[in-house]
């Protein structure tokens, strides 16, 4: 076969292939999500302001100084121009200058552990209202979902609802795993022994893809998740369908679950446990464990008695005695 029917073949499949690709991350059903996207077209076009000219003129010096343009004029001891010296410096400078405002602005703006203050870019939250707080756990390898306020649990499937703050308090059983869901805002760590957090809304109703943006072991491939963004009639029946189930995660079911699996089934849990999530969290689900944050205190207690100690007035140091004879 023709190579160049090959290689012309694939350029036409691939640009076929990317016009299907869902353009999940560029037109999200979230605020914080949208506000992100909106941050990576400024961004882009800031930074296509040198790009585009530096190519355009690259290939246009390429044309106007070839060879055979014997009309071109040849200046070989030109090596200064105060203005053009403006424009190759000045220029990049501001564009530096407005994406380093951008980013301190974005930063702060978007920080994932800043409470919501708005629904969308027409509408703030009002005064009151309390966010919903999901408590997730990364484990091998799927997801767990803790409703604290609830009472509920699920595994591989998440649900809010729409316009309604949430608050994701998340953590890992075992390995350092990411809690992505592209439609809603940005990928979050989840990491065993810490906590990340992760405010954010959902404004469309609709079922988004939720999965582990971070390479965690065999069974990564299949550690996703369907989000559902639900208004508050359809989620108050999807509760009522959790606790249907009529199954408990206490600490022997949790510690049965956290074994590793792969493509998990959809499981319900009408009751948890009470602190569940903090003895994950800490570490010390199973019996005679020690709470991370026990040893923590007692540490701190023992450095602070020790202190105490060293500087009682009795361990003072004595005056040191004359050697002088007398």
């Amino acid at each position: 076969m023709n190579p160049t029917l090959i290689r012309r073949g694939l350029a036409l499949s691939s640009v076929l292939w990317l016009a299907g690709c869902n353009t999940v991350v560029m037109k999200p059903s979230g605020d914080i999500a949208a506000q992100q996207a909106n941050l990576v077209v400024v961004s882009t076009l800031l930074m296509m302001l040198i790009i585009v000219p530096v190519i355009a003129l690259t290939l246009f010096f390429a044309w106007r100084y070839r060879a055979s343009n014997t009309s071109a004029k040849y200046e070989p001891d030109w090596d200064h121009s105060t203005k053009l010296e403006l424009v190759i410096w000045g220029a990049p400078l501001l564009i530096i200058i407005v994406l380093g405002l951008l980013t301190w602005i974005s930063t702060h703006k978007l920080d994932p552990y800043r409470p919501l203050d708005r629904i969308d870019e027409t509408r703030a939250i009002a005064p009151g209202v309390k966010p919903l707080e999901v408590q997730v756990v990364a484990l091998d390898w799927k997801w767990l979902f803790i409703y604290p306020d609830l009472g509920i649990a699920t595994v591989n499937e998440l649900a809010t609802p729409v316009d309604m703050p949430v608050r994701y308090k998340i953590t890992a059983s075992t390995v350092m795993n990411a809690f992505y869901i592209p439609a809603k805002a940005g990928m979050i760590y989840a990491m065993p022994g810490m906590q990340t957090e992760l405010n954010a809304v959902i404004n469309k109703a609709g079922v988004y893809d939720g999965f582990s943006a971070n390479y965690s072991g065999a069974g990564f491939s299949g550690m996703r998740f369907k989000y559902h963004g639900l208004s508050q009639a359809d989620f108050d029946a999807w509760v009522a369908k959790v606790k249907a189930a009529g199954n408990t995660l206490d600490r022997t079911g949790y510690q049965a679950l956290e074994k590793p699996s792969e493509k998990e089934p959809v499981r319900y849990f009408a009751g948890v446990t009470d602190g569940l999530y903090d003895a994950i969290l800490n570490r010390c689900v199973g019996d005679g464990q020690t709470c991370i944050n026990k040893m923590v205190a007692d540490d701190i207690v023992r450095a602070r008695t020790a202190a105490e100690l060293c500087f009682t007035p009795q361990n003072k140091a004595q005056p040191k005695l004359s050697m002088k004879n007398e």
